[in-house]
């Protein structure tokens, strides 16, 4: 088997959505014998935020000698990024031999796992194989019902910030949200949390005292931002002073308290981790597509964000790193996503907007999503594709300006690479 063939494979499984319940992963992992009883896990849910925390935890974990996978979804650029050990992506040969070993078990499963289910086995095949000395394990929805929940308990439960997502399947309360990524938090484990709302963090503590788990709240409160730029930030965090991190806003400084809330249950659990292996942790940590800038002139960033936290983060970040610079906006969405609420916060810094759209069957077209944003009284351009919006953009907004990316994260991966080739150019 290729690698085409391999990915061809594992998008054609028969797409049932997100369908409740283990029993089929748990029955594809049976009958390849159970990769994952062989390997130690850090387990990372919530809203926003678990693909920075996974990545600031791989990175230290990496620093501090271990030999450390990170597993994630969805990927910005190629599927490869989704498995990953010492921050060197899984190879052509590798997906292809263990998609080819996976195949023939799935394929006998009366009931067929689906895409996710498929890939989560492959990707605990693989960590096995490589011999990873502790896996860092990215929810891919939810958490209690998830395909990567079949794991026993981990070495940290990890829950970032929760907000209103997935609402059809998780519910549509904050509380029942929480309620779905603490299941996570499994019995004699300790689960770390991002502070929330006390009605929220009420749903941990009650998890916690139902499976006799320990509660570790991350330490905000010790939180003093010294400085920050576009290359990144500098903070003191609770027994670390200038902390340096090359992720941009106040809320990744927030999921840095979390991830060393995490550093300090690993150590109890014996896992040698150094204040300077910490720092360098952090200080390497790179995670694309998160207000991320791709060139300066003219200053172009992009962004994945598209639920209400996401952009509340994004407002403040323009705030915060854009002040008093007009942006030109290049975006497009999904017509099932609440687009709505992604553009009222952002449009007061808004000199004008250029649409595209995504690449995907499920995307709004660029006229209509055009027709919407005009309601913001800035004037809109419609491009065909990704790369005349990227060049369309750039070109309006001149070498002084400013080029803002957002809307869905399908367009990061082909928005990054246009803004590469438009510099090289």
């Amino acid at each position: 088997m290729t690698v085409e063939e391999a990915l061809t494979y594992i998008h054609s499984v028969c797409w049932k959505g997100s369908i409740p319940g283990l029993s089929r992963t748990r029955e594809l992992l049976s009958r390849i014998g159970n990769p994952e009883k062989k390997l130690k896990f850090v387990h990372v849910a919530g809203t926003n935020g678990k693909g920075s925390t996974a990545a600031m935890l791989a990175s230290i974990l990496q620093h501090a000698g271990y030999r450390t996978g990170l597993y994630t979804s969805p990927y910005i650029l190629r599927f490869h990024e989704r498995m990953q050990v010492d921050g060197e992506q899984i190879t052509d040969g590798e997906l292809a031999e263990i998609t080819e070993f996976v195949r023939p078990h799935a394929e006998a499963m009366a009931d067929h796992p689906t895409e996710f289910e498929l890939v989560s086995c492959i990707g605990f095949e693989y960590f096995k194989r490589r011999q990873c000395d502790i896996v860092v394990l990215e929810v891919g929805m939810g958490g209690e019902l998830d395909s990567t929940n079949v794991i026993e308990t981990p070495e940290a439960a990890v829950i970032t910030n929760i907000g209103l997502d997935h609402t059809e399947y998780l519910g549509d309360t904050l509380e029942k949200i929480a309620a779905a990524k603490a299941g996570i938090i499994k019995p004699g484990g300790t689960a770390v949390i991002y502070r929330a709302a006390p009605s929220v963090e009420a749903v941990f503590a009650d998890r916690c005292r139902q499976v006799g788990a320990q509660l570790v709240k991350a330490d905000f409160d010790a939180l003093r931002p010294r400085m920050h730029s576009l290359e990144g930030q500098v903070f003191d965090a609770a027994g670390y002073p200038a902390l340096y991190l090359p992720l941009l806003g106040e809320h990744q400084m927030r999921n840095a308290a979390v991830v060393l809330a995490a550093v300090d249950v690993l150590r109890q659990r014996g896992w040698q981790l150094s204040d300077v292996q910490v720092r360098r942790g952090l200080a390497d940590v790179r995670w694309p597509g998160r207000f991320e800038v791709l060139r300066r002139s003219p200053l172009f960033l992009v962004d994945g964000g598209h639920n209400p936290q996401c952009i509340e983060a994004l407002s403040r970040n323009i705030r915060d790193y854009l002040a008093g610079r007009p942006l030109t906006v290049l975006t497009g969405v999904l017509a099932d996503k609440d687009y709505h609420c992604m553009y009222a916060g952002v449009a007061p810094f808004v000199r004008e907007y250029v649409t595209v759209t995504p690449d995907s069957p499920r995307a709004l077209p660029a006229a209509e999503l055009a027709k919407y944003l005009a309601g913001f009284g800035k004037p809109v351009t419609v491009c065909g594709t990704i790369e005349g919006g990227v060049a369309e953009a750039i070109r309006r907004a001149g070498p002084d300006g400013v080029v803002l990316a957002y809307g869905s994260l399908y367009m990061v991966g082909p928005i990054r690479e246009a803004a590469k080739a438009s510099q090289e150019s």
